[in-house]
């Protein structure tokens, strides 16, 4: 069994935390994994992107020709990676920053409105998070709980961020279980 996601969005949004969120999720589950983060060349507000995949058996390439999943941050990262999405694949949008005008019906599109979540929050930086959440119930190989271990881990420095990743990534959660 395989995971394979695409994350993007403009640097300074979180997603090579993303990225790291769920290659630490994978270690602490012992699968295999490859974690491949692209920088524009702007550090904040340059484009940024991350691929995961999570394999609980050998990994014969790191390239996502086709990602079961993928979370998109902004309208560019849209315009770039939803054509990578596999049929049957499903797709986070950041209804926020993503106006979305022609749409795929081949896969599951969940338009959440993650910096407004994240705003009512107190805390805009962890859109990211929401998206998270959102993408959880659709990964085969990575839950809950093997988020929040490793969200324990990437936070020690900071634990004051925990509890509001956590949280966040609950509402994502909350969110997709209510539509």
């Amino acid at each position: 069994m395989m995971d394979k996601v695409i994350m993007a969005g403009f640097g300074g949004q979180g997603v090579m935390f993303l990225g790291k969120v769920l290659a630490y999720a994978g270690m602490n589950t012992d699968l295999e994994l490859c974690w491949i983060p692209s920088y524009g060349p702007e550090m904040r507000g340059g484009t940024a992107n991350c691929s995961v995949i999570l394999a609980d058996g050998e990994i014969y390439s790191h390239v996502i020709d086709q990602a079961d999943a993928a979370i998109v941050l902004n309208k560019p990262a849209y315009d770039k990676f939803s054509s990578r999405v596999k049929p049957g694949g499903v797709l986070i949008v950041n209804a926020s920053l993503a106006k979305i005008e022609k749409e795929r019906d081949d896969i599951t599109i969940v338009k959440i409105p993650a910096t407004e979540i994240a705003n009512e929050m107190g805390n805009p930086a962890i859109a990211n998070m929401v998206c998270l959440g959102a993408l959880l119930p659709s990964m085969n190989l990575i839950d809950y709980s093997t988020i929040e271990k490793a969200m324990d881990k990437l936070t020690s420095k900071r634990p004051q961020l925990l509890e509001s990743n956590l949280t966040a990534i609950k509402k994502g959660m909350d969110f997709v279980a209510s539509n």
